[in-house]
């Protein structure tokens, strides 16, 4: 089918698609994109259309595809956006958990604890909690990438270790993860 009796039998179900186009997105401003965007589609794939097949049956099934893309689409990128203060309270549900971590242990216990690791993994996690990048880590130290993330994850290890120690309380240590 050439181009132009493509266009020619698209015209004609045009307005049949406008109708379903409404029905599906109850908008007029969005049922005219999806008529636009399912035109889009058919002339574009217009070799994959079998001449003298249902033409209206092919061109719904790409508006109703579209439609469905579209609306998964918008549902997984849908956020809550809330300009109060609080904003990181709007998807905790309805456990919250009280970080008592301020109270039980105070940084410079931590950054002792830090210090008394030995250079091999200290340096490395002190770097990376700085902010530098596994990759800029290991460029620095001349090392494999994977020992660098190795030594961070000992350190880690170690640090939850000092806290348990310290504090007698395993769920004290869950507050490094």
């Amino acid at each position: 089918m050439s181009h132009l009796e493509f266009t020619h039998h698209f015209n004609q179900f045009e307005g049949i698609l406008r109708s379903f186009a409404v029905r599906l997105t109850n908008d007029d401003a969005d049922a005219q994109d999806l008529v636009q965007e399912t035109a889009y589609k058919a002339f574009k794939y217009r070799n994959m259309y079998q001449p003298q097949t249902n033409l209206r049956a092919w061109l719904m099934t790409i508006m109703r595809n579209t439609f469905i893309n579209n609306y998964r689409q918008r549902k997984r990128r849908q956020t809550i956006s809330d300009n109060t203060a609080n904003d990181y309270l709007l998807n905790c549900g309805p456990n919250m958990t009280v970080n008592a971590a301020p109270a039980a242990i105070t940084f410079d216990e931590l950054y002792a604890q830090v210090e008394q690791l030995e250079d091999w993994v200290r340096i490395p996690f002190l770097m990376h909690y700085q902010g530098f990048k596994y990759e800029e880590i290991a460029d620095e130290l001349q090392i494999p990438l994977g020992t660098v993330k190795s030594r961070i994850f000992f350190a880690r290890k170690k640090l939850k270790e000092a806290v348990r120690v310290l504090y007698k309380d395993a769920s004290m240590a869950e507050l490094l993860n």
